[in-house]
């Protein structure tokens, strides 16, 4: 008896009597049947605890011990001396037509807010994959409401309604808001007509990369928010004319000298100063070689000094002249680098004065990445986007739960 009631306790199983528990090496295997007790029949009403028959169930039940669980069970089947109905005993623990325990499909659908694929997690329960993609398939998230600080950016899903999808986040509470299958002006155009005026002039900060549809969506939406580009995405523009006068130049290097500017990039491309001095007439040595590379570095370093005024009116003064030379230096990828960031002046300007980046969001893309790339891609948007709401939901509910 007292084997019986510790078992019950340790498989959460209270209220079963367990007649016999088998075990190998896979699998562990309980007998069990429910308490004998009266039952209001379905038909009439009248109460009765005359059994008609017994039959036996399988039902699968979460892992347990390092092994799978199945729990037989021994089902009574009632009859009723008024009507004569028979039906079965009540169960609290397994639904009506299901084979498997609820916990069980709870057990399913928490093991999916990891990055693992539907197959792994059905050969963890001893589940089909089209079992444990109908149990998540009755997960749903719906709209959240609009934050103060607006985050979009795209990536790549190639999911069956376009190669690109769309993630908005909230970067300062570190949630992800929603998933919108296309990244397209008409897309974002209808998807933030139907929210209510009230709730996009709540916005204060609206933060994204450098894609024109992004900045219109700001301009005709979210007319009350500051627009921001992300400083990555602007900073890695010097960077990129950078690299491109360095490819060049070094092609027409002779083979000697090729050899010697092997491996060059990741010494010209970080700072001077801190550099060893080892490094550093490494660097002078092939600055020498080529006047292209020499000018092209020193508009390098005069840009990534200007991120490190800790004032923003400097930095701001300082970014301005910097356009300004480089908009007639005479290097064409720094002339188009120039162009590119009179474009987005605004956003630009905007984020030298605030510490707000996507930088949240561009991690919630590594982790979507990694989703895609275990399950071989999804198809089905609506499961997708599901999907990876359902990994990042944890940072809702506690949002929710602090302001309770």
């Amino acid at each position: 008896m007292l084997y019986t009631h510790f078992t019950q306790e340790v498989l959460g199983l209270q209220g079963v009597i367990i007649t016999k528990v088998e075990s190998n090496e896979k699998e562990l295997t309980i007998y069990a049947e429910l308490e004998r007790k009266k039952h209001n029949c379905i038909s009439c009403g009248t109460a009765t605890d005359t059994i008609h028959d017994y039959r036996k169930q399988i039902i699968k039940d979460i892992p347990a011990f390092g092994k799978l669980v199945n729990i037989v069970l021994r089902k009574r089947r009632y009859r009723c001396p008024h009507c004569g109905k028979r039906f079965f005993e009540n169960n609290s623990f397994l639904p009506k037509y299901h084979r498997m325990t609820n916990r069980l499909s709870a057990y399913v659908i928490n093991k999916l807010t990891d990055e693992r694929s539907f197959t792994s997690v059905s050969r963890e329960v001893n589940l089909s994959v089209t079992t444990v993609i109908r149990i998540f398939d009755k997960v749903s998230y719906p709209k959240a409401k609009l934050p103060a600080v607006l985050s979009i950016d795209e990536f790549k899903g190639n999911t069956r309604e376009d190669k690109y999808q769309c993630i908005l986040t909230d970067p300062v509470n570190k949630i992800v808001l929603d998933i919108l299958p296309k990244r397209y002006d008409s897309y974002l155009t209808s998807y933030f007509k139907q929210l209510s005026k009230e709730d996009r002039d709540k916005v204060e900060f609206f933060v994204s990369d450098m894609w024109k549809p992004y900045s219109k969506t700001s301009d005709t939406w979210f007319k009350n928010a500051t627009q921001i580009v992300d400083k990555y995405h602007w900073i890695r523009q010097a960077i990129w004319a950078f690299e491109r006068i360095r490819k060049e130049e070094q092609k027409k290097l002779e083979p000697k000298l090729r050899k010697y500017f092997k491996r060059s990039r990741s010494l010209l491309i970080k700072r001077y100063d801190s550099l060893k001095d080892e490094e550093k007439q490494q660097v002078n040595v092939m600055l020498y070689y080529s006047v292209n590379i020499s000018r092209a570095h020193w508009y390098k370093e005069a840009f990534l000094k200007i991120l490190d005024s800790k004032e923003p009116e400097k930095a701001k003064s300082a970014l301005i002249e910097w356009i300004q030379n480089a908009e007639c230096c005479s290097l064409e990828p720094f002339e188009r680098c120039a162009k590119t960031m009179q474009n987005w002046y605004t956003g630009i300007i905007n984020s030298l004065s605030s510490p707000i980046t996507n930088g949240f969001t561009e991690g919630c893309n590594n982790k979507i990445k990694v989703l895609k790339r275990n399950a071989y891609g999804y198809k089905n948007f609506r499961r997708f986007r599901n999907r990876i709401l359902h990994i990042f939901s944890h940072q809702r509910l506690n949002k929710n739960q602090a302001a309770a």
